[in-house]
């Protein structure tokens, strides 16, 4: 939003309804492969429930007076998992089986082949979005490092050589959501604090290989994972300030639920930053006057100018009546004061902002 003093955004996903998705399975997994009986609708209605639940997401966000918006990602199982398994080289009928750092054992896709993008993947989701609002429309997408985190490595000489592959076929999605009108490109990069040394070793030309050529204003957006799924998250990334000498131009990072030290912004001074102050993992409707002193103390590094509120991660994982009641309890940072009129009045857009919304 050229111009617009602190606009505020989502970070990507929204809460699939009910009758599209089956919530409590949901609630258990974040899916790396595909997982078709999450799906409450048959195969021959799916994709007009999609368009549905789209733009019931898009018509909330709308109301709800969010600047920047997206479709919601109602047509994913999990934000990475669409995209990855869509492409060429990639084995989704016989999975690996991982184990991440928390312990979990996880079925990823297995990389058996060159990986290729054959089609769009996404460019449909662009073109509906772009064609049902006239707001800031954002598409995200998998960052390439957290593909490559996310995969078993078959093929490729190494992991870097397969990140960089996983980039080439972002940077073709990217480049054709592009040309379909979206505003804003983001990649999701949760998988950055996994493996620091190799995001150290790569991270950066991955990612800045997965943009380039694009014109609009791209994203990176990092965070220590959903809260329904991670409850106890660290004070600090472990991989963030070297994100300062990459091609995009705006940082995204969860801050309220962690309590981030936000010092670190320092290390920013040339990048526009997302940042997150709704505590997804709270289940009560946080003060729009605690929203407003989060506002304030990102302001203490960042020129307002540069600041972009949104919450800590997709909110995927709430439930519709929880994200509801954010939404119109966050009505009550009208009235907050001690930030001066306009910083107040952005903080009341809940995260968004000033209408409710409604249940139809």
């Amino acid at each position: 939003m050229p111009g617009k003093l602190l606009p505020t955004t989502v970070v990507g996903s929204y809460p699939q309804p009910d009758w599209l998705v089956d919530r409590a399975m949901l609630s258990k997994i974040v899916p790396r492969v595909r997982v078709r009986e999450l799906w409450r609708v048959a195969d021959a209605f799916l994709g007009q429930a999609q368009d549905d639940a789209t733009l019931l997401a898009i018509r909330d966000m709308e109301r709800a007076g969010v600047d920047v918006i997206t479709d919601g990602e109602m047509r994913r199982e999990s934000y990475s998992n669409r995209f990855a398994t869509a492409l060429e080289g990639v084995d989704v009928e016989r999975p690996a089986m991982i184990t991440n750092r928390a312990g979990r054992t996880l079925a990823v896709p297995r990389v058996v082949g060159p990986i290729r993008r054959l089609h769009p993947v996404e460019l449909r989701d662009a073109k509906f979005l772009r064609a049902n609002t006239d707001r800031v429309a954002k598409i995200t997408l998998p960052g390439p490092f957290t593909l490559a985190q996310q995969a078993k490595n078959e093929y490729y000489a190494d992991d870097e050589e397969m990140a960089l592959a996983f980039a080439a076929a972002v940077n073709a999605e990217a480049l054709d959501l592009q040309a379909a009108g979206a505003d804003v490109i983001q990649l999701d990069e949760p998988w950055l604090r996994n493996d620091p040394a190799a995001a150290t070793r790569y991270a950066l030309k991955a990612i800045d290989r997965a943009l380039a050529g694009l014109a609009v204003p791209t994203v990176v957006h990092l965070c220590f994972g959903y809260a329904a799924v991670v409850r106890e998250k660290p004070s600090g990334y472990s991989f963030l300030p070297q994100l300062a000498d990459t091609i995009a131009g705006q940082i995204s990072i969860e801050a309220a639920q962690p309590r981030l030290d936000l010092g670190v912004l320092k290390d920013f001074a040339r990048k526009k930053i997302v940042l997150g102050v709704i505590d997804l993992g709270d289940p009560r409707i946080e003060p729009a006057g605690t929203i407003a002193e989060r506002i304030r103390a990102g302001l203490a590094y960042v020129d307002a100018e540069r600041l972009i509120p949104a919450p800590d991660c997709g909110m995927k994982y709430l439930s519709r009546e929880l994200a509801f009641r954010q939404a119109e309890g966050d009505v009550r940072g009208r009235r907050d004061r001690a930030a001066g009129a306009r910083v107040a009045w952005r903080a009341a857009q809940p995260v968004f902002g000033g209408a409710k919304f409604s249940r139809r």
